[in-house]
């Protein structure tokens, strides 16, 4: 029976992702070890399952009709496993899971160390990174996310908490350039306030607002400083490069030190909710369920609302 399953994961695997190379990402393996796995399946099936040439592969019409089979049949072994994961009442196996860069080194991984350490057969391998992960290409269980969230099908999320926003700036940056006392304030003047930047991917980011009749503002200032690192940014508005629109968990210590300072009470607080995602699938296995749980009770409180 075991032989009969071999092969059969690295082949769907292969279908939905779409090339072998990104299959071996996904299974964390090598492309040689899918390829190799795939060429025996088809031996041992007697058929051709894939065309494939330099540049793509496809199914064949056999290969068509075995997908539908094998991944109704993976599908039916996952919810076996549901069953017998449902009795544990500990997290067992491994969970990948990525995060945005700071927020992930400064709250999320300190976070996941202590559920670690409550469920020692649980094992944990984070990423840290600010781009967009596809979660099925590149093999990961989780991620959690910051803003508006792609209207997809294929995820399901859940909110674990709300980045609240803060506009600050150093105490000798107002003193020099002058202290805006509302949002309009921010550009009203002949020569507009500098700011310091996020940016990624060549996008520089807008700051919102929420004004006094509760409508959302955009401003966008003038900037010698525009990159991808929060903590960057950090230290740049510390140094008195500009107004920093920075997540107020981020700014805090500074706020407290006094090296930072708000710089108008604001209507309404802004902030971008957070989300932890994974992909759609017919059951939740229970060690990623107890992460989830996890960041959704323990992370907010970790946020600082302003």
């Amino acid at each position: 029976m075991s032989q009969r399953l071999q092969g059969i994961e690295e082949f769907v695997a292969a279908v939905e992702a779409g090339s072998f190379a990104l299959a071996a990402q996904r299974l964390h393996v090598t492309r040689s070890a899918v390829a190799k796995s795939i060429a025996r399946l088809e031996a041992r099936l007697n058929t051709r399952l894939f065309l494939r040439t330099t540049r793509s592969q496809s199914l064949t019409e056999e290969g068509h009709g075995y997908y539908e089979r094998c991944r109704r049949a993976l599908a039916e072994l996952d919810a076996a496993e549901a069953v017998t994961d449902t009795a544990r009442s500990t997290a067992a196996g491994l969970v990948r899971i990525s995060m945005p860069a700071m927020l992930g080194r400064l709250k999320v991984g300190p976070l996941l160390l202590a559920l670690a350490r409550r469920h020692p057969a649980l094992s944990l391998e984070l990423a840290f990174s600010d781009r967009r992960v596809d979660l099925v290409e590149e093999g990961l269980d989780l991620a959690i996310r910051s803003g508006e969230l792609a209207d997809t099908s294929e995820l399901v999320a859940r909110p674990v908490g709300v980045q609240w926003m803060v506009l600050c700036a150093a105490p000798a940056y107002l003193a020099e350039r002058g202290h805006p006392r509302g949002i309009e304030a921010l550009t009203a003047s002949q020569t507009p306030h500098e700011a310091v930047l996020y940016a990624r991917d060549g996008q520089v980011s807008t700051w919102h607002f929420h004004g006094a009749d509760g409508r959302l503002v955009d401003v966008t200032l003038p900037s010698r400083l525009r990159c991808d690192s929060a903590e960057v940014l950090l230290e740049a508005a510390i140094g008195g490069m500009g107004l920093a629109r920075l997540p107020a968990w981020l700014a805090a210590d500074a706020l407290a030190a006094g090296t930072l300072v708000r710089v108008f009470e604001e209507p309404k607080p802004f902030g971008f909710e957070l989300n932890v995602i994974r992909s759609r699938s017919r059951y939740l296995p229970f060690k990623t369920r107890v992460v989830i749980d996890w960041l959704a009770e323990h992370l907010p409180p970790l946020l600082v609302a302003p």
